[in-house]
């Protein structure tokens, strides 16, 4: 339930979560009340492509930069056709935007959509109390939706949890439609999406690619419809453990060998389409700034990333699978968490960061490239 009211910055907020912690603040955009998992990002730019970035659907996103809204908000970076977040947390937002682009302020754009929010909180003392007890349960309050403390956990107590959560078919596109390659057409990729953000088929697109995107629920028969060349699985919200359908599709596609690769949600479909199992992290990663290491090349690059899911694949060995060997190809630095797997006998890899940078470093961009290698070398 949300309401829309300007001169929400003076309404009282109230920010509780599962385990009891409260945090009283103001209202940032919408008033009214919310509910999801609580998870910080640690990007210092680019909020407005956290904001509609289709996997942070049913999270509350906690800011760990204490200044946000600063450049306000524009029509151009947009990754989907909404805001996606559940909810927001900010510590001081900024009172007037700066930058050229901007059209209206970000507390403006929260509450036309709908979007609760809190400000004012400590939230170095949150993201710390998150790093100690996990992701959880969170719920925002503003407004007439304030009631005694007690009352309120009682209904964050009463939220479905993220783990066992399917929930890429209800921010996938329900149509099929098509990204033209810009310049030369020199190839055709059937895109499913799970969730997928605009600059990812942008970036294909720029190497001559043309994108067929198509519905979470797509059938082999439908990949195989638009005569692909290569097949990419996107980025998305949920638990992978649920995705038994595109997992389904994805080992069709592997049976066939033709080049594939996939992105986040993809990555974890891909590992289970081998065999692996997946888990929940304890607090996931989440920001623009996450170090990994390309274990083909020893390179290491900073990447952003959105995901509380990873794939439960041995670093240290080949493994042998269905459809041939594999091994984990990227790794991240901090927690030694797989963030990437490739098939040593058929065409396939995937990532579990973004590697499209919107908003985040370009250091990943070469997978695109390498991307469209498996297809040249496949069509030779």
């Amino acid at each position: 339930m949300t309401t829309s009211t300007r001169g929400a910055a003076k309404t009282p907020a109230v920010l509780v979560l599962e385990d009891g912690r409260v945090f009283r603040g103001r209202a940032y955009g919408a008033v009214g009340e919310t509910f999801g998992e609580a998870v910080f990002s640690t990007g210092m730019t680019g909020y407005q492509e956290t904001l509609t970035d289709p996997s942070y659907h049913r999270q509350v996103v906690v800011m760990t930069a204490p200044h946000v809204g600063n450049t306000g908000v524009n029509d151009e970076d947009m990754e989907s056709r909404k805001i996606w977040v559940s909810g927001y947390v900010v510590r001081d937002p900024a009172r007037v935007p700066s930058n050229w682009r901007s059209r209206r302020t970000l507390d403006e754009e929260l509450d036309a959509q709908g979007v609760v929010g809190i400000s004012g909180i400590d939230t170095r003392a949150l993201t710390r109390h998150l790093r100690e007890r996990g992701a959880m349960r969170v719920g925002i309050f503003s407004g007439d939706a304030v009631q005694d403390d007690a009352a309120l956990l009682a209904r964050v107590q009463e939220a479905p949890q993220m783990k066992g959560a399917n929930l890429s078919a209800e921010v996938a596109t329900t149509e099929p439609y098509v990204v033209p390659a810009i310049g030369e057409k020199k190839f055709t990729v059937a895109a499913v999406d799970l969730g997928i953000k605009g600059m990812t088929p942008h970036r294909m697109a720029e190497r001559g690619i043309e994108v067929h995107v198509l519905p979470a629920t797509a059938t082999v028969e439908d990949i195989y419809a638009v005569n692909p060349d290569g097949v990419f699985f996107s980025n998305g919200p949920g638990d992978p453990a649920t995705a038994d359908h595109p997992v389904s599709v994805m080992q069709g596609v592997l049976e066939r060998g033709t080049p594939l690769f996939g992105i986040c949600f993809g990555n974890q479909i891909l590992g289970r389409a081998l065999g692996f199992g997946t888990f929940k992290l304890k607090y996931g990663h989440r920001g623009i700034n996450q170090p990994v290491q390309d274990r083909t090349t020893g390179k290491v690059e900073v990447t952003a990333h959105n995901h509380g899911f990873a794939v439960d694949a041995p670093l240290d060995q080949v493994s042998e699978t269905p459809f041939g060997r594999a091994e984990v190809s990227h790794v991240c630095l901090n927690d030694n968490v797989v963030e990437g797997l490739q098939l040593l006998d058929r065409p396939a890899f995937s990532v579990q960061y973004h590697p499209e940078a919107a908003a985040g470093p370009h250091d990943a961009a070469y997978l695109f490239d390498r991307f469209v290698s498996l297809m040249e070398g496949q069509r030779a």
